[in-house]
């Protein structure tokens, strides 16, 4: 079981949505919080809201979009702070079209949020986690990381991808006797604002989630070294349908509206 007291933890994307709550929530359990984000104002704001529960922290405007920015503040936190116990790679942004209306920027951007960043920050602090035999590194992916949809080509991409990510890394490390732990985290929708418009034909079974209650489950389950969270638990069924043909596969994701939810996105492009 980790425990979050007196540990360094930093998280992506911590200026907003669940970023920003799980960093007001590991502040509440003693945790020292190192946030990145891009949103310069926002950041301050939650700095606020740790230094009023007593935690420390410290903030660094970052567009992990960019390769060289990634690695300058991951250079800037060893120096100024020092290693890092636990990585939450949260930052994400989305764009729901059909991919023929995406444009090439469009497509570089998400894959470099979605994805590149995870590998450079993981790059950066890696050789020190490994050099200690010890850390956890968690990876905020998404149900769309275990099922395409319509309307969501580049980002299911990249999330199949970090889910596949997280996937090896466990393995490298088991294989290795490698004290690291992995943790990833796929939730349907979450009402951040991020996916804006987004409906559900069966609330019941798939809800639109509540950000506070996805941060709770991730601390959650960080705090109990748990590899594998899916929100909510009908996504458990999902790798389960892999089994039918796919035209079966695609009738119950049709069926369950699964592939309609994106019809009145409107959401917003910043990371979040």
């Amino acid at each position: 079981m980790s425990d979050f007291k007196g540990k360094t933890i930093l998280i992506t994307g911590a200026a907003s949505g669940i970023g920003r709550l799980m960093a007001i929530m590991i502040a509440r359990e003693g945790g020292q919080l190192i946030l990145w984000d891009i949103n310069e104002t926002n950041l301050n704001m939650v700095k606020a809201e740790i230094d009023s529960v007593g935690a420390r922290s410290f903030c660094y405007t970052c567009d992990v979009s960019k390769k060289e920015a990634v690695f300058a503040t991951a250079e800037k936190v060893l120096k100024e702070v020092g290693t890092i116990d636990i990585l939450i790679n949260n930052a994400g942004v989305v764009v729901g079209k059909n991919f023929s209306e995406y444009t090439s920027d469009e497509i570089e951007f998400t894959v470099n949020v979605n994805l590149m960043s995870r590998f450079w920050i993981l790059q950066a602090f890696l050789p020190h986690m490994k050099q200690a035999n010890c850390g956890h590194i968690v990876t905020i992916a998404s149900a769309g990381g275990i099922i395409g949809t319509a309307k969501l080509s580049v980002y299911a991409a990249t999330k199949f991808a970090d889910f596949g990510f997280d996937e090896s890394l466990r393995a490298e490390f088991k294989k290795s006797n490698i004290n690291i732990k992995t943790t990833v985290i796929c939730p349907y929708f979450i009402d951040t604002g991020m996916f804006k418009g987004v409906k559900t034909r069966f609330s019941f079974l798939l809800p639109i989630l509540k950000p506070e209650k996805v941060a709770k489950k991730t601390i959650k389950a960080i705090k109990k070294n748990k590899p594998r969270l899916f929100m909510p638990k009908m996504v458990y069924l999902v790798p389960l349908l892999r089994i039918f043909p796919v035209r079966i596969f695609d009738m119950i994701a049709n069926m369950m509206g699964v592939n309609s939810a994106m019809d009145y996105f409107t959401g917003r492009k910043e990371e979040s």
